[in-house]
């Protein structure tokens, strides 16, 4: 029988993600509404972007934060562009992201020491392949996949190389090793369900001194320029941004960051998506319909959970359009070029009770189309 009790917030999406629970609009601070970003009122905005993200996070000292244009693939753009290219690079990729990554260091940067290292959805690929004397370009968790980096034994404390990592889908829900990673970007439209077109640049001392010491030989755009005259503009990592950002954006950024400290901070953040995971995990234990598209457990994303199903892409298809219809899950098929199935989000602005309240609606949703 069709189930009765619906989720009290259906927005299951990988992107951008459901808003934090009791989002208001008017919570919102819009003071800075109106303001150029450059005046006292709109460079304090931006500033607390950036300190509060590294307070909340617990960054090592001296890494910097900034907000840049063009979400997490921008900011990853801008870190690629402006850092590669003196150093061979291994490139690890198992899902469409990281795989973009790749493409635009082999056809864009046309890098000539590449070692491309891949693997299947569902799979990681062979991280003991990583060379210390190499940059290392790579997705914490693939968001496309469901499947993610369970640790950072592989990457050498003693690395001559820098480490750039896209996790978009990761910062702010899962534990970060921030001394192995010398470039993180995310974005404020996945796990802190923020808005889009703002990505978020984090530079260890490393990365810092690469950009002072190294220019690329091909053309950079304006967007991408971090240096002048040899030196690292300081001003972008205090707010200055280098183009003009939404300011409704940030204050909705902030509201967010403020939510995550009224948590408990980000262990809180990250505990309550593992426990989103958790209920999933048990309903999928009980069911042989429905499968993780990682293939293992350690590797299990607790943010985009992705499911294969024993179903033909048509009936996967027609089984979220049901439970679109119905009104209790939205904009859960699978990524485009992932395997047909099913993605939900479980990061800590979603609430294991509409986790839960949605697990009768798929039981019902497969036995309609099977």
């Amino acid at each position: 029988m069709k189930p009765a009790i619906k989720p009290a917030n259906p927005n299951f999406s990988s992107g951008p993600c459901s808003k934090r629970p009791g989002y208001a609009l008017d919570a919102l601070d819009i003071s800075t509404l109106g303001r150029s970003h450059r005046s006292s009122v709109g460079k304090d905005a931006l500033a607390r972007a950036c300190s509060e993200t590294a307070r909340l996070l617990e960054l090592p000292e001296g890494y910097r934060v900034g907000v840049v244009p063009g979400s997490d693939t921008g900011a990853m753009e801008m870190a690629m562009w402006s850092l590669l290219g003196p150093r061979a690079v291994d490139v690890f990729a198992w899902e469409s992201f990281g795989k973009g990554w790749l493409t635009d260091i082999l056809k864009q940067l046309k890098l000539a020491q590449v070692n491309a290292y891949e693997a299947d959805y569902g799979h990681l690929p062979d991280f003991s392949q990583a060379s210390a004397a190499n940059d290392i370009v790579f997705t914490w968790n693939g968001t496309t996949s469901g499947v993610r980096v369970d640790n950072a034994d592989w990457i050498s404390d003693q690395r001559e190389g820098l480490t750039l990592c896209d996790a978009t889908s990761s910062v702010f829900a899962m534990d970060m090793p921030w001394e192995k990673l010398d470039v993180v970007t995310f974005s404020w439209q996945k796990v802190l369900g923020g808005e889009g077109a703002h990505g978020m640049l984090i530079l260890s001392p490393r990365a810092v001194e690469r950009l002072e010491t190294y220019t690329p030989s091909w053309p950079m755009p304006k967007i991408f320029r971090m240096t002048k005259a040899g030196k690292l503009i300081e001003g972008i990592f205090r707010g200055e941004t280098i183009n003009t950002p939404s300011m409704l954006c940030v204050a909705d950024y902030l509201d967010a960051l403020q939510w995550v400290d009224s948590l408990g901070g980000v262990s809180a953040a990250i505990d309550k998506s593992r426990k989103n995971l958790a209920v999933l995990e048990s309903f999928v234990a009980e069911r042989e319909w429905i499968q993780f598209l990682a293939q293992s457990q350690p590797t299990r994303s607790n943010t985009s959970i992705c499911f294969t199903l024993s179903l033909e892409q048509e009936q996967v298809k027609k089984m979220a359009k049901l439970l679109e219809q119905e009104g209790v899950a939205y904009d859960i098929g699978s990524y485009r070029d992932a395997p047909p199935g099913l993605r939900i989000w479980g990061g800590s602005t979603v609430e294991a009770a509409d986790l839960e309240a949605l697990l009768p609606w798929l039981d019902w949703a497969y036995a309609e189309v099977a």
